[in-house]
């Protein structure tokens, strides 16, 4: 690379100061009510049933075009965006009434009954809202990654230097949290077997089978970033760290931290302990300094300190993200709750995960009428400010990826079998984000490859509005094709 170019490339995403809330959380509320319209369109029309070109045009559209739109072109007026995308749905909702889901005929059942029943209830379900949420994560995360190194991809939304909120810095730790959401499944499968819990050290290479491949790749980034002479942003991460080695380091520590559960069974008060412990640490000694502004020295603590250190509040990210996991995933119906009690349930939870993380986020960043800590936010530090606004962010979405579920496709969570709640899950599900969902790592493997690619290539800097659009039109279009051929032949690369 040019080495003009590349010094300027660098100074494109360097010290940068960010957006505000009221601004993060607008353009993010566009992938919340994409779905909502989506909902409306399959749930009153069965638009999307059959799947045909059509269908597949429209999914695009509203689930990836619409957040990249959100991004770029109509980054200075999301909340026109979503109200395009709300009325529609709304008019819908009030005028059509709900198309009932296509049933396979099945053949009469045998009356094993009890058994079969309670299998069901032990069972945990595939609840298509996680499949929203992560799906819609991953296409914000994918979308800007390249978006970035556009001019058409405002400043503000791209990470900060220091201090301060953007999308980019929502997004790296939205990422985590919604890993550890996910990773909850394997907790409550090991509380549901009857075998006993395996060896502390069994658990441990487990953990460590699952971390290679994010290692692997962590390596491949770096040897590639430097033997092409890449632009980086040293103050991210580090000389050597990247987001990948801070995903694959996760697991094994995880693993360690759980027997700690025995003592404080809630994972939310673990990973409260986490940010606090490490919040105090930052304030009563030289650490905040010797991460932010003390001259890189020849070890490789020094020149990876923001990577070590800041894995310490990604690390507590995981850990809320697996206490809601906890709440939300299992089924929570018994003989004397119903589904439709259950799912009140799980509102109810993340109305309470919202606030609760809301309230102290609330108090550690501001001074609250006198009696907050008025901590800023650093995602650079990942410090604890950082962990509660993506904790409080992210139980927020989830809620609403849940109501709307619940209000669109009640037959989901009513669902009496496993065959029937696996068609209406389906039925529920947009194809475009149950395929980003399913090739997670793959597709963000994909997009880093292609940004790669499309940076060594032509000159982001130097390219006009239209001529971005287009090239980000056609990289989202390409990620979307792969998703579906990878869903399609049945290959499954998930985080």
């Amino acid at each position: 690379m040019d080495p003009s170019y590349k010094a300027r490339k660098e100074a494109f995403v360097s010290n940068l100061a960010g957006s505000t809330l009221w601004e993060i959380n607008t353009v993010t509320l566009v992938a919340s009510t994409s779905v909502l319209l989506w909902s409306a369109l399959q749930s009153r029309l069965s638009f999307f049933t059959p799947y045909g070109p059509a269908g597949i045009a429209a999914d695009f559209i509203l689930n990836v075009l619409a957040i990249l739109f959100a991004t770029t072109a109509y980054s200075s007026a999301p909340v026109l965006l979503n109200i395009f995308l709300v009325s529609p749905a709304v008019l819908l909702f009030l005028t059509r009434h709900t198309q009932r889901t296509p049933q396979k005929a099945k053949p009469p059942r045998k009356s094993k009954a009890k058994d079969e029943s309670s299998e069901d209830q032990l069972a945990l379900p595939v609840h298509p809202f996680l499949t929203t949420y992560r799906a819609a994560m991953m296409i914000v995360t994918c979308v800007a990654i390249l978006a970035v190194d556009f001019r058409a991809f405002p400043r503000r939304f791209a990470k900060v230097e220091n201090w301060g909120t953007s999308l980019m810095d929502l997004g790296v730790g939205s990422f985590v949290f919604s890993a550890g959401v996910v990773s909850a499944r394997a907790v409550l499968k090991g509380r549901n077997s009857k075998t006993p819990k395996a060896a502390l050290h069994k658990r441990l290479i487990g953990s460590a089978r699952h971390s290679i491949p994010l290692l692997v790749l962590g390596l491949i980034r770096l040897w590639s970033v430097k033997g092409l002479d890449y632009a980086e942003h040293v103050t991210e991460y580090g000389v050597h760290w990247n987001f990948f080695f801070t995903l694959g380091f996760l697991p094994p520590f995880v693993e360690l931290f759980d027997s700690l559960t025995n003592l404080i069974p809630s994972y939310e008060v673990l990973a409260l302990l986490t940010a606090v412990l490490y919040q105090v640490a930052l304030e009563s000694t030289d650490l905040k300094r010797y991460i932010l502004v003390a001259p890189r020295g020849p070890d490789l603590l020094s020149k990876n300190r923001e990577g070590v250190f800041s894995f310490i509040g990604y690390f507590a990210i995981f850990l809320a993200g697996r206490g809601v996991g906890i709440r939300i995933i299992p089924r929570g119906t018994w003989a004397t709750k119903t589904p439709q009690q259950a799912r009140k349930s799980v509102l109810q939870s993340l109305v309470l995960q919202g606030l609760f993380w809301s309230t102290i986020f609330f108090f550690n960043s501001t001074y609250a009428f006198g009696y907050g800590a008025n901590i800023p936010v650093s995602r650079r530090l990942a410090n604890m400010p950082y962990v509660l606004w993506v904790s409080a962010f992210n139980s927020v979405q989830l809620f609403l990826f849940c109501l709307t579920e619940t209000v669109f496709f009640p037959a989901v969570h009513r669902a009496a079998t496993k065959e029937s709640e696996a068609e209406q899950a389906k039925f529920a599900t947009s194809p475009v984000l149950h395929a980003f969902n399913r090739g997670g790592l793959a597709l963000f493997l994909i997009a880093n490859l292609l940004t790669g690619a499309v940076n060594l290539s032509i000159p982001t800097l130097d390219m006009n509005t239209p001529q971005a659009m287009g090239i980000l039109i056609v990289y989202a279009a390409v990620l979307t094709g792969a998703a579906l051929g990878m869903d399609k032949y049945n290959i499954k690369l998930s985080l």
